[in-house]
């Protein structure tokens, strides 16, 4: 039985996480739940799975849940502490780190430094952090399991391969809700129309960066560090059907890719389970009723988040905790109706012109340049 930690289990990855845990009851456990403020959802949860430890950020919101939970066996901790606590102590063998945000960097250190393996769905974390995070689970011997989709399957396709040199990754992507638009035509899109994506179910924030193509940006930087890739080695491919969920192509010219439907519970459960590939709770491919696999690709000069995610991780150091920052900022405001579309870019770039690059930023600096790239934004835009 393998005990598990969920951050982040009331929102889209934590939830699907859950339910690869209902499938798989006799080889997963759950030990720990956390979240950032939804204690309706996480008190259902507790019951549900019976946690020793629950985390919530809130610090309102746990008062509330701990009189909720009053008559079970579960210790309730808050703010920052409760969520390193979590991460860091308990039987967990394995921390889902599914949070949103750069709110997730201390908690997954803290998990490391106690030499827990790490199913790794929060991408900031490598975006922001990897420079100190990709040493620090060699150092304590951690696995980093990645349970985004692309990066699952990039993870996949290296299997059995070791000695074989990457000639490149294709890193694919759905193009999302606007793929065909014009720039012209993105100028007035809604918030209802930027999170209807075509083919995958995630959380608003996620959908809106993959509108953007910003999600694919933050992408290509995870990829550089989790697999140790040059930004030259990892090219874009866009697949509309989300079907392939990427590859690796080897110099001979192989190509190995991971193909299946748009669920991410595969890519959940392969990092749960891993190494071994078990049945699952998605629906699998008919290929008797597969049409066709169409390819493209990106459209940089009007979608500039991936351009500007190239900039940033050739630049190196603090620039993708400063790309990173300005989205964070530009995502927020634009759901929030404060903010357009394509205006999303220009917060980016702005951002980035203005930063002062840190060749080597520990956890406090890369937080000091949220605070630092949120008051510009405010500044300039609000």
């Amino acid at each position: 039985m393998k005990q598990i930690a969920v951050l982040g289990s009331t929102g889209s990855i934590g939830k699907q996480t859950l339910d690869v845990v209902r499938m798989h009851p006799d080889l997963l456990s759950v030990t720990a739940l956390g979240c950032g403020s939804n204690i309706s959802l996480l008190e259902q949860q507790i019951r549900e799975f019976k946690p020793a430890l629950a985390a919530v950020y809130d610090e309102d919101a746990a008062a509330q849940l701990k009189e909720k939970v009053s008559d079970l066996p579960v210790r309730i901790v808050t703010g920052m502490d409760g969520l390193i606590e979590m991460c860091g102590t308990g039987e967990a063998e394995i921390v889902v780190t599914a949070i949103v945000g750069m709110i997730g960097i201390r908690p997954t250190i803290a998990a490391i430094e106690a030499g827990k393996d790490i199913a790794l769905a929060n991408k900031e974390t490598l975006v922001t952090a990897g420079h100190l995070i990709m040493p620090l689970a060699k150092q304590h011997n951690v696995r980093i399991l990645p349970v985004d989709s692309e990066h699952s399957a990039i993870f996949q396709s290296l299997q059995g391969c070791e000695g074989s040199r990457i000639a490149k990754i294709l890193l694919t992507a759905s193009g999302g809700p606007f793929r065909h638009m014009e720039r012209s035509q993105l100028e007035n899109v809604t918030v209802k129309e930027a999170l209807a994506h075509p083919t995958w179910q995630m959380g608003p924030k996620i959908t809106i960066d993959s509108a953007t193509m910003v999600n694919k940006g933050l992408e290509v930087i995870e990829a550089c560090r989790l697999f140790d890739v040059t930004p030259e080695q990892v090219q874009v491919v866009i697949q509309p059907q989300s079907l392939i969920h990427s590859a690796v192509q080897y110099e001979d010219g192989s190509v190995i890719a991971q193909i299946g439907p748009s669920d991410m519970r595969i890519a959940i459960q392969y990092a749960l389970t891993y190494p071994y590939h078990l049945p699952s709770p998605a629906e699998p491919i008919d290929f008797t009723k597969l049409a066709a696999i169409d390819f493209g690709v990106p459209r940089n000069d009007v979608f500039k988040g991936l351009p500007l995610a190239y900039d940033a991780i050739r630049t190196g150091g603090s620039m993708t905790s400063a790309f990173n920052a300005a989205n964070e900022w530009a995502n927020a405001r634009f759901r929030e109706g404060k903010l357009g579309f394509l205006q999303i870019y220009d917060v980016i770039e702005a951002v980035m012109a203005s930063h002062h690059v840190i060749a080597h930023p520990g956890v406090e600096e890369i937080e000091a340049i949220q605070a630092e790239a949120d008051s510009f934004c405010e500044a300039h835009f609000a």
